[in-house]
């Protein structure tokens, strides 16, 4: 049996090292090309690319899928299956027909909900109790195609999108090695969609990290999760950049106009999660409610817990974040 891998980020690594090592024939790794990133802007290979090649396996970079001779290339490697895994490439109706026992893909959602690019900050922004993945058989629509399996996965308060995507790979990788022999094995029946229930997530950008203060502090609360660790729920002080990493929502909320910091006092300080412990802590007025900020982060210094931050800023209190 000859197996293709395609997968690009970090999210991939669980899912290309459970087939490693449950011994599967993996004649092929696509990802996607090398980037520059980084301060010196240096050629930065995928993090798939790197783990490829330490398992020896040989690596596949074309710009895209679409061109018939790429197309070719892969079908000259006469792939059984196909497994994708957070590839970043739409594969057309050409690709999907050259294994002959298609494509399976480890989406991070419980499909049909959270269809889509950013599946794992979508469960955080809904504020969903559990989201889990899906074992797919790929289809030429955007998450469309047939379910094989799928398992549930718990979303805590404390998650981000960081925290929550680890959890997620792992378990893909685990259910992907329980339904990829039945699958080769025809004893798994595909169950179709419900279109109906269908929700969607879009790729997401720099811009929605920035933070409108006059929403609700649960929201933003959130957004600063999902947001966490790219692309980063941020405001400005004073012209600057400030990122927000860690924060609380609290129910309570004063009159003063949205984005205005304030001290929490001893009774407020108390309805925190208990692992905050810091003696200082700064709220942030909302449209509904005050946010705690409990970690931050000036743009080119580093992260700094509420209590340090006050702690080096004269005059805090009652400012006014934002534009």
């Amino acid at each position: 049996m000859r197996l293709v891998f395609m997968g690009t980020p970090e999210f991939a690594l669980p899912s290309l090292r459970a087939l490693v090592e449950g011994g599967y024939n993996i004649v092929g790794v696509y990802t996607r090309p090398d980037r520059l990133a980084g301060r010196g802007r240096a050629l930065t290979p995928p993090a798939v690319k790197t783990a490829a090649l330490d398992y020896g396996l040989p690596v596949f970079q074309p710009p895209g899928l679409r061109r018939p001779e790429a197309v070719e290339e892969l079908a000259s490697l006469k792939p059984d299956v196909i497994v994708v895994c957070a590839f970043g490439v739409i594969l057309r109706q050409p690709v999907l027909d050259t294994p002959a026992k298609g494509v399976l893909n480890v989406h991070p959602s419980l499909l049909p909900r959270h269809r889509g690019a950013s599946p794992i900050a979508a469960a955080i922004l809904a504020g969903d109790e559990q989201t889990g993945v899906t074992i797919m058989l790929l289809d030429p629509g955007m998450d469309t195609g047939p379910i094989l399996s799928q398992r549930a996965v718990p979303v805590s308060p404390q998650d981000t999108s960081g925290s929550l995507g680890g959890r997620l790979a792992e378990v893909g990788a685990e259910l992907l090695l329980e339904v990829l022999p039945r699958w080769l094995a025809d004893e798994i029946e595909p169950q179709p969609q419900d279109d109906s229930l269908a929700t969607y997530s879009s790729l997401l950008s720099k811009e929605d990290g920035e933070i409108d203060w006059n929403l609700p502090a649960i929201d933003i609360w959130r957004r600063v999760r999902a947001f966490n660790p790219w692309p980063g729920a941020f405001t400005t002080m004073e012209g600057q950049i400030l990122h927000i990493w860690e924060a609380w929502p609290l129910s309570v909320g004063g009159a003063e106009e949205p984005g205005t910091v304030l001290s929490l006092s001893a009774e407020q300080r108390q309805t925190l999660p208990p692992e905050v412990d810091e003696k200082e802590t700064l709220a942030v007025q909302t449209g509904e409610g005050l946010l705690a900020i409990l970690r931050l982060q000036r743009a080119g210094r580093r992260s700094l817990t509420a209590a340090e931050f006050v702690r080096g800023q004269r005059d805090l209190f009652g400012r006014r974040l934002g534009p």
